[in-house]
């Protein structure tokens, strides 16, 4: 138990360095003198910079799904899920969840080009929240809330690009507007595809 909880402590402080120097900045020596622990005692936990890599990458997502997908999955189906997933998703980047921006959107430019276990795994993240996205919206219509001519990857696509955009206004640019503008724009969007429902009589 002791063992498990040190090990999570280090992975969340790893998830904060890589949020704000890459996973490539990421090593045992440069994680030890963070956490003021030998370099032994980190090797008893990650053998290689590369298994502390897989490792800091399962613990981003398992933070990104507890900030965005946990609160969304209260919403009732449909239209207001998909909402709340959109509003979290922009509310995790404005709370700074990762102190660096969206560590799956560094993280993907970061290994977009560079082959490997650790590019295979943030591919792998990315598609199940693509998928995830695309669930989102079939409910949405399969309730009847959204039109059925949308095509689900087109406007998951679409939203992830807001986002993703939003990420790097608000990061790099310092663009103090650029939540709000994404926040507006993912609403016009969405709206613009509702399907508008029929008054219930009192």
């Amino acid at each position: 138990m002791k063992g498990e909880r040190t090990r999570h402590s280090i992975l969340e402080r790893a998830v904060d360095v890589a949020s704000l120097e890459g996973l490539e900045g990421l090593t045992i020596g440069r994680l030890a003198d963070e956490l003021g622990m030998s370099k032994s005692g980190l090797f008893a936990h990650f053998g290689s910079k590369e298994e502390l890599q897989l490792a800091t990458v399962e613990a981003a997502s398992q933070r990104y799904i507890n900030e965005i997908f946990q609160p969304a999955i209260q919403a009732p189906r449909g239209y207001p899920r998909l909402i709340a997933i959109c509003d979290g998703w922009l509310s995790y980047l404005r709370r700074s969840v990762f102190p660096g921006g969206c560590f799956f959107a560094a993280a993907s430019f970061e290994f977009d080009s560079r082959p490997g276990p650790v590019r295979d795994l943030v591919r792998r993240m990315m598609n199940d929240w693509m998928a995830a996205l695309e669930k989102a919206i079939r409910m949405a219509q399969d309730e009847g809330h959204i039109r059925k001519d949308v095509d689900p990857s087109d406007l998951a696509f679409e939203l992830n690009s807001l986002f993703f955009g939003a990420n790097f206004a608000h990061y790099l640019r310092n663009d103090e507007h650029a939540l709000e503008r994404a926040h507006r724009a993912v609403k016009s969007r969405l709206e613009s595809i509702r399907v508008e429902q029929p008054l219930v009589a009192s």
